[in-house]
């Protein structure tokens, strides 16, 4: 069957912690070219601001995310997904923790943990006791198996501080390391699924406002011939066998990024909050912070001292870009 993919990223940005970049693999009936999501589930997924709205809001999560105003409204989309990916004939297995949730994601190194000791802790799943009881994943299996639609993954790449300083370096630019993190994920993807498919539609939000991306599509492609077909500031197609690359503006407007999108930022902000719990521990009183500019800066002078004292290096904390 077609697969049509998505590709988003979080916390591109900031200073303090990590880079996330997830995908989302769909398994749909016929071309992907065109093809929505969104109509397939009508009723049950809406976008944000849809009414009236369905049970599962999918979106760019800047529109579906508020901080300050819990998890609950990535974390209850991201969980359906994720039962959704499971076998319906067996019971849903959803993670406990923060451990358990990357193993069934992550897809790059490991995270180390006494590198990185604000991941030691074991932080329990769900944050919100709502999300458990996954009141909509029946009714969203059914409507997949009615329309032929299989969700074959869900992935995502935690990109440590100290890995994205030494990429960067390599790259040049932080853009060049933006896409080419995202399309090795996209090949380990694809080669852990094992299997041909006629048609590939893979869509994914522009990369630092780059144009061009021919030179970094063999990572997935390896070396079949690639046609570029537009290269604009709106769009840049590409095609390459059964592949078709699309880097667009407001790419979050087709469901399988969107909920990269989401999945990317609900892993962020565990990762923020993991990350603001353990240094408040060891400073009482000290102001969390989400790792943007400005902000970044003003927590890493008040940690500054701690941190020496720890031995925590600033490579393992800081990104230059």
């Amino acid at each position: 069957m077609p697969l049509l993919i998505g590709l988003d990223e979080a916390g591109y940005g900031p200073n303090l912690g990590p880079l996330l970049i997830a995908t989302t693999i769909w398994e749909v009936p016929e071309s992907p070219a065109g093809y929505d999501l969104y109509s397939d589930f009508a009723g049950l997924v809406t976008r944000p601001g849809e009414q009236p709205a369905g049970p599962l809001v999918i979106g760019d999560s800047k529109q579906v995310y508020a901080s300050g105003k819990g998890l609950a409204s990535l974390e209850f989309p991201v969980w359906h997904a994720l039962a959704l990916t499971g076998d319906s004939a067996l019971p849903v297995h959803l993670p406990a923790n923060w451990e358990e949730l990357l193993r069934s994601v992550h897809r790059g190194p490991p995270i180390d943990p006494v590198r990185e000791p604000w991941y030691a802790s074991g932080l329990p799943l769900p944050r919100n006791a709502a999300t458990a009881p996954l009141p909509a994943l029946s009714a969203w299996r059914q409507v997949c198996r009615d329309q032929k639609i299989r969700l074959r993954m869900l992935a995502a790449d935690v990109v440590s501080p100290q890995r994205f300083n030494q990429l960067n370096r390599e790259t040049g630019s932080k853009g060049r390391s933006l896409t080419q993190l995202s399309l090795q994920l996209l090949a380990g993807c694809l080669k852990s699924l094992g299997c041909e498919h006629e048609q590939i539609l893979i869509l994914a939000d522009k990369h630092g406002g780059r144009n061009r991306y021919q030179e970094f599509l063999p990572i997935v492609v390896n070396d079949a011939f690639i046609t570029c077909l537009e290269e604009s500031a709106a769009s840049s197609r590409y095609r390459a066998g059964p592949y078709e690359f699309r880097f667009q503006t407001k790419a979050e407007r087709h469901l399988p990024t969107a909920l990269a999108s989401l999945l990317a930022k609900y892993l962020r902000e565990l990762a923020m909050h993991q990350f603001n719990d353990w240094w408040q521990a060891e400073l009482p009183g000290l102001k969390p912070t989400a790792g943007y500019p400005v902000d970044a800066s003003r927590f890493r002078r008040e940690i500054q001292s701690r941190q020496a004292e720890l031995g925590i290096a600033d490579e393992v904390l800081w990104r230059d870009k």
